[in-house]
């Protein structure tokens, strides 16, 4: 089913011709990366809507369904930027659950994956729930730090969201409370590990596209300046 024309829909078709000019059939996993509060979830549902519109089987997950146990989260303090950026998600599981039946299903359809292994509001394993796609299939995973190092090998393809860390944090703040000015002690680890990761993963310079979604009305594709 064809998705009204926006300029989010407008772009995101552009963005997954793209794709599909290098990997027109085959299994896809595609990364929707950016900072809390960039829209990454969103961005990431239309996007899967879009790609289904030529009839692909398209499956949506987020890392946040990989969290860890908050006490290994916080094992460095709950207040630790370090801790947030490097103990935030189990992505042994990640990999083992998803990313790795996903990819096998390409020769094995009949190969099951998890879309989440955690719920992180109860702090608990969910029940696993196994599914399976066609050998074509299009996996579309959002989340914060998801071209560090460690996992770019895992992408086909990944868009980074780009937010002033202004708006990301009022965004924030609206979805889930707290104080929306990011400069706040309380936003500290955040804010902090957000730019460990910066350092880190240099995102934008991994990303196959870069779009700004200031307005999540009309994201605009921007472009790294090399010079």
């Amino acid at each position: 089913m064809r998705q009204p024309t926006t300029p989010v829909t407008t772009l995101q078709r552009e963005l997954r011709d793209e794709v599909r000019r290098d990997y027109p059939r085959g299994r896809i996993i595609v990364a929707v990366d950016g900072r809390d509060g960039a829209g990454k979830t969103m961005f990431a549902e239309s996007f899967a809507r879009v790609f289904a519109e030529d009839g692909s089987a398209v499956f949506h997950a987020s890392i946040d369904g990989f969290h860890r146990p908050r006490e290994e989260r916080y094992a460095r303090g709950r207040t630790s930027p370090e801790g947030f950026y490097r103990d935030s998600f189990d992505y042994a599981t990640f990999r083992r659950v998803l990313i790795d039946p996903f990819r096998e299903g390409a020769r094995m359809p009949d190969t099951g994956f998890q879309l989440a292994a955690f719920d992180v509001q109860r702090d608990i394993p969910v029940e696993s729930r196994w599914v399976t796609g066609p050998e074509d299939a299009v996996l579309i995973v959002d989340g914060i730090f998801l071209n560090r190092p460690e996992l770019r090998g895992i992408w086909h393809w990944s868009v980074w969201l780009d937010a002033p860390a202004d708006v990301a944090f009022e965004r924030m703040a609206a979805r889930d409370g707290g104080d929306p000015d990011f400069l706040a002690e309380s936003n500290r680890r955040y804010r902090l590990g957000m730019d460990l990761y910066l350092r880190d993963g240099d995102p934008r310079a991994a990303a196959s596209a870069i779009v700004d979604n200031t307005d999540v009305a009309a994201p605009r594709r921007t472009f790294r300046d090399f010079c």
